[in-house]
């Protein structure tokens, strides 16, 4: 074996020029994969992470049907508007444990002569417990009716830093939209949400944004279920009840986390085939070019091949011996472009660090064993001929 690997290394290095344009298709296949699929994989981590930070329980109601007009709410594709009360049924469902009803606006917020215009959201104190956003001070306002409303807010930490710096801000007041409010609140820190700073935000109560924004419908409800898996089955029951509400027409759109993740997961599986598609293309340009390469290897070494087998080698060796130097080009050619793959990843997530690029290790190896199949494929033709010359004839082709 160790005399294989060795004639099979001198036999590539002795045609270096050859060896590395022959390489050159399968380390392009490759470092494109790598990179592409790194960079797919981290974009799907970090979609799943950004959903899973407001917990993996939830089921959203828009108004509108989705499927029927492509986007909710759009040009007149709810018959009936989704409601406080729509809410508080929902509440009633077995499998929901909490449900808050969102109205959303944007307004200016002004303190002490500072302002900025920021989302509002209104909503209900059960924000904490359905969307895992905690209150870092304060507290929000108290549980009740939600179709009362009342001029008090909680304020996103960045929002609070931007009209007061570092001063205590609980109890004190703001204008948003022109109405005075009262600080009751700040939340913790919470980052980005695909690109949105929900830390630079205000949350006021529902039935007070409605009036403040002049809204007749809620943006959205959003339910909090019990059991993981029950989430059809909660779903199917909010769909039912929110029918006989609305006279028996499905004007609302129900989505779950997992639909949501599925739709995301059905976009990368497309994005992952393109990927595949490229990386053929580039594999099969790099095996032709290795097939050629010994086709023409095993001509010019004819006479090398006779005295091999003159000497006693057998066509299982003379065939293994070409196997090993394709697999080799292809190998070393997969590694270089893994190796270059995996460079630019660094090279972007130091350059770009906003962007996520994770390259999980089933994909090395996956990469490096591609390029062996790939390599052993190319050189089975050429293998097969170098196997096929009788020795007589080929000592006499020198």
């Amino acid at each position: 074996m160790m005399d294989l690997l060795r004639l099979s290394l001198s036999s590539m290095f002795s045609h270096r020029l050859r060896s590395v344009l022959s390489m050159l298709g399968i380390a392009i296949g490759i470092g494109s994969v790598i990179l592409l699929t790194s960079i797919g994989e981290g974009t799907r981590q970090y979609i799943l992470a950004e959903f899973s930070q407001f917990g993996t329980r939830l089921i959203a109601i828009h108004p509108g049907k989705a499927q029927t007009l492509g986007v909710p709410g759009v040009l007149g594709g709810s018959t009936h508007k989704l409601t406080l009360e729509d809410a508080l049924a929902l509440e009633r469902i077995p499998g929901v444990v909490q449900q808050v009803p969102v109205a959303l606006g944007t307004a200016r917020v002004e303190a002490g002569g500072l302002g900025r215009s920021v989302m509002v959201y209104g909503a209900t104190p059960a924000i904490p417990e359905v969307w895992r956003f905690q209150v870092r001070q304060g507290s929000f306002w108290p549980t009740g009716d939600p179709r009362r409303g009342a001029p008090v807010t909680v304020l996103g930490p960045r929002l609070k830093r931007e009209l007061f710096d570092d001063t205590n801000a609980l109890g004190r007041f703001v204008r948003i939209g022109g109405t005075r409010f009262r600080v009751v609140g700040i939340m913790e820190p919470k980052g980005q949400f695909l690109g949105f700073d929900i830390d630079d935000s205000a949350y006021i109560p529902v039935a007070t944004a409605m009036k403040l924004f002049n809204l007749e419908e809620l943006s959205e409800i959003d339910l909090l279920y019990a059991n993981a898996d029950e989430a059809e089955l909660v779903k199917e029951r909010v769909r039912q009840v929110l029918m006989e509400r609305h006279g028996g027409t499905e004007d609302f759109t129900v989505l779950t986390q997992e639909a949501m993740l599925s739709v995301f997961g059905n976009i990368m599986n497309i994005i992952t085939l393109s990927v595949a598609a490229i990386a053929a293309i580039s594999l099969l340009v790099g095996a032709i070019g290795i097939l050629t390469m010994m086709w023409i290897a095993v001509g010019e070494r004819t006479p090398e091949i006779g005295l091999v087998r003159a000497i006693g080698a057998s066509r299982r060796q003379v065939r293994l011996l070409f196997l090993a130097e394709s697999a080799g080009l292809a190998t070393l050619g997969g590694l270089v472009g893994l190796a270059g793959g995996l460079g630019i990843c660094a090279v972007l997530r130091d350059a770009v660090p906003g962007l996520p690029v994770h390259t999980p290790t089933v994909f090395v190896v996956i990469a490096v064993a591609v390029s062996l199949i790939t390599g052993l494929v190319s050189g089975v033709l050429p293998a097969q001929r170098a196997a096929r010359l009788d020795p007589i004839d080929a000592l006499r082709a020198e």
